[in-house]
């Protein structure tokens, strides 16, 4: 990676964007976000997984690995295509809200709204885009996924959210007169999660379009693992540890961690990577490859669980009482690399990093992750500034952290003296100086959530490992990353070296957005 410019970026949820219809979303919100970070110079706008959402709303545990979030999808955008007009935009906004998202709330208003300009397309508002809704849901790249997805969608809703193992026998076990005889019936409500597919696709390349156009590069989130009641686990239950009812027979999580003194026991189901590895990886290469339609880069979470993940037993009430169990190592990326060519990626090889970790990704030349918060807990850390590599991509914290003012202010004294020590500021200047050893750093690529570019408290945390609720909701105020947080964010960027280039020419390809560092060999 000696050769890759240096760059950085912001961290922030397409969800915690402000916005008119309760939660963030592809609409004219996103594009002046896309403005506020060409004018401070970033040349990366980082989010969380996109896909829609289980129990709890976390973007970790999708329904679908190829579908997107019906709660992204733009009313005004929408209506910009002539099925919505301005008067059911303006009825169906919600009661003014504080700085946390309602999910409920905000996922009527979205299903209203995609109700009725569904109805209007249906009949016939907006001929052209029915024709591009048609031609799309018959190309090729859709087929692994779309109708299996609007199938599940359909009889999710109608069986009200509950999951797919507690559906009737032979839908459950997908019998094909049982799905016939569904998609026949839910004929109708087909249609209408292909138009919301749809629609949330075309928004997307919209707004990746901008982000080219503005030199700024989307970096993706690909959760390790799925929600038990997603749209893959029962199109594909052969591809997953289950049991005859399929209930997941082992569980995902971590191990006691600096997180959670019980580890984490997230529940997703476990893959059979031997049957993966028997038709080639196939699954995966399609999934990474929807990815990158969406993602210039992509972060692979919980990269560790590919060397070796923690499982669990079914029915364990914490995640202490797990193993490690070998991963499918470098066989799955040199499938997929062999498919796909480069592979834009990112390796999270946070938490309990072994030896055989290590080995995996320098052999992969992929880039891995330091968390700049993590550099204070003792005199030893590999997080701590001066301990940087190149070939990284460096955090102040990530979503899982407290913003940096709250880690500060909660953290032990002897780790606050530390900090303070070492950062050379008082204790209201933390987090800035936290995010000047980002940027001043040896590694190449730099990343803050937006909170701490504002010196937010806890207050604006977006997750708590290990605690169930109250998670994903925090949201942007309106004008809060202003024209004096841009300009400081602009001058420090431009000092460090960072600056994003201009953006290419339309006839100009984009150069890859990480490249394997010359030393490390190849896959």
């Amino acid at each position: 990676m000696s050769e890759q410019r240096r760059t950085s970026g912001i961290l922030l949820h397409v969800t915690s964007l402000p916005g008119r219809f309760g939660c963030g979303d592809l609409g004219p919100g996103a594009e002046r976000f896309l403005d506020q970070l060409a004018a401070a110079g970033q040349g990366l706008w980082q989010v969380l997984p996109l896909g829609p959402t289980s129990m709890g709303d976390s973007p970790y545990g999708a329904l679908s690995t190829f579908a997107g979030n019906p709660l992204l999808v733009s009313p005004e955008r929408l209506a910009e295509d002539g099925l919505l007009d301005a008067g059911t935009l303006d009825a169906a906004l919600p009661a003014p809200g504080g700085a946390r998202i309602d999910f409920a709330a905000a996922r009527a208003t979205r299903a209203e709204l995609l109700r009725r300009a569904f109805e209007r397309l249906e009949a016939g508002a907006a001929p052209a885009f029915g024709e591009q809704l048609a031609a799309w849901a018959a190309a090729p790249e859709q087929a692994p996924w779309l109708e299996d997805w609007a199938l599940f969608a359909a009889l999710r809703t109608r069986f009200e959210r509950a999951p797919w193992t507690d559906w009737p026998d032979d839908l459950r076990r997908r019998r094909p007169e049982a799905l016939a005889a569904a998609r026949h019936e839910l004929a109708v409500h087909l249609r209408f999660h292909r138009f919301v597919q749809y629609a949330f696709h075309r928004q997307w390349a919209r707004l990746r379009g901008a982000a080219e156009a503005r030199g700024i590069r989307l970096f993706g989130d690909l959760p390790i693992y799925l929600a038990g009641d997603a749209a893959d686990v029962w199109t594909r239950p052969d591809l997953f540890e289950l049991d005859e009812h399929g209930l997941p027979s082992r569980l995902a999580g971590v191990p006691p961690d600096y997180f959670a003194a019980d580890g984490q026991l997230w529940g997703n189901p476990l893959y059979r990577w031997e049957r993966a590895r028997a038709e080639g990886y196939a699954w995966w290469i399609a999934r990474l490859r929807a990815q990158l339609t969406w993602f210039h880069l992509v972060r692979l979470d919980h990269f560790r669980g590919f060397a070796a993940y923690w499982e669990v037993p079914a029915g364990s009430a914490t995640a202490r009482d797990g193993r490690w169990v070998d991963g499918p190592g470098r066989a799955l990326f040199d499938a997929l690399r062999a498919a796909l060519g480069g592979l834009p990626l990112v390796a999270e090889d946070l938490g309990e990093i072994t030896d055989d970790v290590v080995a995996l990704r320098r052999a992969l030349g992929l880039p891995g992750m330091r968390v700049l918060q993590f550099g204070f807990a003792d005199g030893k850390s590999d997080h701590r500034p001066h301990r940087l590599e190149p070939g990284i991509v460096v955090y102040t914290g990530t979503h899982d952290n407290d913003t940096t003012a709250g880690w500060f202010a909660a953290a032990p004294e002897a780790e606050r003296r530390r900090a303070l020590d070492y950062l050379g500021c008082t204790e209201n200047e933390v987090p800035w100086a936290l995010v000047r050893e980002a940027w001043t750093s040896v590694a190449e690529v730099a990343v803050a959530p937006v909170q701490d570019l504002l010196a937010l408290g806890t207050e604006a945390r977006m997750n708590r490992p290990g605690v169930a609720g109250g998670n994903w909701s925090w949201r942007l105020a309106e004008g809060a990353f202003d024209g004096d947080a841009i300009a400081r964010l602009r001058r420090l960027t431009e000092v460090t070296e960072r600056l994003a280039p201009p953006a290419p020419a339309a006839d100009e390809a984009a150069p890859p957005p990480l490249e394997p560092a010359a030393s490390t060999p190849a896959a």
